[in-house]
């Protein structure tokens, strides 16, 4: 049985499953809807769990373990499941299905995943944990959402904010989930419940837009030019070393360089993502970039990297800032102009 986030709370007042499948990407929202489950589970006598991480290697037959003693003990067992990856292979689909079939009274499944594409939305494994259990998918808040969000979980912590505060909250955690549950907690430590305007959220709230400098290459990697210049810009006052940019971004040119040669040379790309071992997560990104860039490109905007790196490092008299706004641009760009 699917259901939307918003009705796990309900559902659990009224019911608890034998399994759950929890998939998103969304890690703040995916770590409370477990929590809620694992919070009605134990009202029901399951006092025990058993975690696995299903990262690469994982040894199925650990999975299985889980229910091999199960009738010497007389408490309920919670086993938890982690798949970082959203793809458990098919020792891990045979391993899952099995295991749905042995939960029951004494024994509950919670596989929790990453955001399962088109393929693994049909696996066997999926299809058993939907059709004896409940599958919850959880979806991005997008920035259009993200304000909304933040005025329903204000309110909820029994804050009366006012659209000036939310606008501003919003704006400085720029889409981090964790960020803008933390700052919203502060505030209501801080102030308590009741009216809540911009000038106190702006004395309270620290500045959590993550400003870092993953944010600023994924930006740039996803070509939103507007958004990685002003992180660009944000690093730059928050005073952050310019070498640690430039050694961010040249690791990652380094990778997109190499890829697009093998791509070049007639290697699949998904073959040479996977060789070089580039996250699944991450998978979209890349290819969204490689596209945009011919091998040439990526290996000037690596020379160019090395020159800010010597500005940076005081080796040559430059502005270190000034060198890297262009790569930004650039690597953001690719056949586009970076007018």
């Amino acid at each position: 049985m699917k259901i939307q986030a918003n009705q796990v709370h309900s559902h659990l007042q009224k019911d608890l499953a034998r399994c759950y499948l929890v998939s998103g990407d969304e890690h703040l929202l995916v770590a409370e809807v477990i929590d809620a489950i694992r919070d009605a589970a134990r009202g029901k006598g399951f006092t025990s769990r058993d975690l696995h991480i299903a990262n690469t290697g994982f040894d199925w037959s650990t999975l299985r373990s889980s229910t091999a003693n199960l009738s010497l003990f007389a408490e309920r067992r919670i086993v938890e499941l982690r798949l970082p990856s959203g793809k458990p292979g098919r020792d891990g689909s045979a391993a899952i299905v099995d295991m749905v079939a042995e939960t029951g009274p004494e024994l509950m499944l919670i596989v929790a995943a990453a955001k399962l594409d088109r393929s693994n939305q049909s696996a066997k494994w999926v299809k058993a944990l939907d059709t004896a259990g409940v599958a919850v998918t959880i979806w991005p808040v997008g920035p259009r959402e993200l304000p909304g969000w933040i005025g329903a979980r204000m309110r909820q912590a029994g804050l009366q904010p006012d659209r000036e505060a939310v606008a501003m909250i919003a704006e400085r955690v720029e889409g981090n989930l964790l960020a803008a549950a933390q700052e919203i907690e502060k505030l209501r430590l801080l102030h308590g419940a009741g009216a809540l305007s911009s000038a106190d959220v702006s004395a309270a709230v620290a500045n959590s837009s993550r400003f870092d400098v993953f944010k600023l290459v994924d930006a740039a990697m996803a070509g939103d030019a507007k958004r990685a210049v002003r992180i660009l810009a944000g690093l730059q006052a928050e005073g952050t070393e310019a070498v640690i940019v430039v050694w961010s971004l040249t690791r990652e040119l380094r990778t997109l360089a190499s890829l697009a040669e093998l791509v070049a040379g007639g290697t699949s790309l998904a073959s040479a993502m996977q060789k070089a071992r580039i996250w699944s997560s991450r998978e979209a990104l890349v290819r969204a970039c490689v596209a945009r860039h011919q091998p040439g490109e990526l290996h000037q905007l690596l020379k160019a990297c090395g020159l800010a790196d010597r500005a940076a490092k005081g080796q040559i008299q430059a502005d270190p800032w000034q060198a890297v706004m262009p790569i930004v641009l650039q690597l953001a760009l690719g056949q586009r102009k970076a007018a």
